[in-house]
């Protein structure tokens, strides 16, 4: 028996990083997945491979931009109730303030913040109707902390996570959880590439590695394994709050 067993459950973002590592957990777990992701190359890749680990499980993969509700809209409806949702699809978006322009804001907030929106207007009706379902939100420690450089990211996950408390709270009475996740940095394709694009990239790794008290920073697995927890019956108490995984770093003061 799996943690998952009989649940159908959409995942956005979900061809790499944080988003493959939870689909990847949610099969192993018994969950039939809709696969969500604007990158069509990856999102068939990543099925395939789910597929042939899990060929019991119905793995359905739909390119979607979540920027656009009507895409949203017309893939949900045609999948039917969904037990559980897990708004991962994101966007990172670093500017200095005063120098970001307004298609750069609108980007950010279209996919942050209402891509995961619509993604939940999506199933809700349904969760509310069978008075069961559980939806997650993959926010981020910009979601309470501001590092400098980074407007408008920490604006748009700050709403994110205000969206998930004004969830939780409409419909707690109706059988209904919504929480978020918090991770701090991990070892993503996105982390990499912003090492590589410094101007001494192992000297970035070493700087970014030293800001964690634990000295390294996190595996896309092991968030996976806190969604599992997240998205199961193992926590019927937990809504409208957050998860931080982190390694102590939105603690720690001083390095």
């Amino acid at each position: 028996m799996g943690r998952l067993d009989q649940r159908l459950i959409a995942i956005t973002g979900a061809a790499q990083g944080i988003g493959l590592a939870i689909a990847r957990d949610f099969a192993s777990e018994g969950a039939d997945l809709l696969l969500l992701d604007i990158d069509r190359t990856a999102l068939e890749s990543a099925a395939r491979d789910i597929r042939a680990a899990n060929p019991e499980r119905r793995i359905d993969a739909e390119v979607c931009d979540i920027a656009v509700p009507e895409q949203v809209a017309g893939v949900f409806a045609e999948k039917g109730a969904f037990d559980g949702l897990v708004n991962n699809a994101g966007v990172n978006v670093f500017h200095d303030p005063l120098e970001t322009s307004q298609a750069e804001w609108r980007r950010a907030f279209a996919i942050n913040l209402e891509g995961a929106w619509a993604c939940c207007r999506a199933v809700l009706p349904a969760m509310i109707e069978r008075r069961h379902g559980v939806i997650l939100n993959i926010a981020s420690t910009h979601s309470f902390t501001i590092i400098p450089g980074t407007f408008p990211y920490p604006v748009v996950k700050h709403a994110l996570m205000g969206l998930t408390k004004s969830l939780g709270l409409e419909y707690a009475s109706r059988g209904i959880r919504v929480n978020a996740i918090a991770p701090g940095y991990v070892a993503t394709q996105k982390v990499l590439d912003w090492w590589d694009a410094a101007p001494d990239p192992a000297a970035a790794k070493v700087e970014t590695m030293a800001l964690h008290p634990q000295g390294r920073i996190a595996s896309p697995e092991e968030i996976a394994r806190a969604a599992v927890f997240m998205i199961s019956d193992e926590c019927p108490f937990m809504t409208a709050t957050c998860l931080t995984i982190d390694g102590g770093l939105s603690v720690r003061q001083h390095g």
